[in-house]
Order: structure tokens, then C-alpha cells, then sequence
């Protein structure tokens, strides 16, 4: 189901799924509940504070035992609901075919 102008088709909950949030460094964990989710990222609802989401990444563990997660950033909050973004190797900026070949260029003096 695709809502909410979004490019990736969304999945709703409609019963509610709890994960956790964990920091990078494994010193922090949230509890939350899982409203939507889609390939490239999800809709949580964050119990507790608010504060530790200002790390740059985190995991968003979907499973009990941690071992289903996705590394993730924030996008936004809205009061104790927030937006994440999946981190992905294909998520990192690569420079376009035509900017490579002006970098080398450049480097070799041509």
C-alpha cells in the first residue's frame, strides 16, 4: 500500500509490533513500536526520551534476540513518533560517471 506521497511502498501495522532502538555503541536502548515500514526506511513511535535519537546512526533491532536489525539515521520526530531512513551500501553518495571523469582529469592535468 503506497500513502503519504512516499516513493517506497509502505507497509501499515495493524497490530502493534514492538522493537527496540539501539545505539551504535550498544550504550543505549529504546523500546518502541513499529507503525509502518518500507524498504528504505520506517514509522516509530519512541517510549521513553526522546534525546539519544540525536546520534548520527542507530539500529533498529526487529527482533527480540537482535539478531533481525537495520542500521538506520533519523529523519524527523513529531513529538514521540519519528521517521528513520535505512542506511544501506547503495545509500551512500557515489560520484556520477561524469564527475569521475573530471576528478581524473583533473588530477592527471588533462
Amino acid at each position: 500500500m503506497k500513502f503519504d506521497g512516499r516513493k517506497a511502498l509502505r507497509v501499515k501495522m495493524d497490530h502493534k509490533q514492538a522493537v527496540n532502538l539501539m545505539g551504535s555503541d550498544g550504550m543505549w536502548r529504546r523500546s518502541c513500536v513499529l507503525l509502518d515500514i518500507s524498504q528504505s526506511g520506517a514509522k516509530i513511535e519512541v517510549e521513553g526520551t526522546l534525546d539519544v535519537l540525536q546520534a548520527k546512526e542507530f539500529f533498529l533491532l526487529l527482533s527480540s534476540t537482535g539478531l533481525a536489525y537495520r542500521r538506520c539515521e533519523l529523519i524527523w520526530i513529531d513529538g514521540t513518533t519519528a521517521g528513520v531512513h535505512f542506511v544501506t551500501a547503495d545509500s551512500k553518495k557515489k560520484p556520477a560517471s561524469g564527475q569521475r571523469a573530471a576528478t581524473q582529469n583533473s588530477v592527471h592535468g588533462k
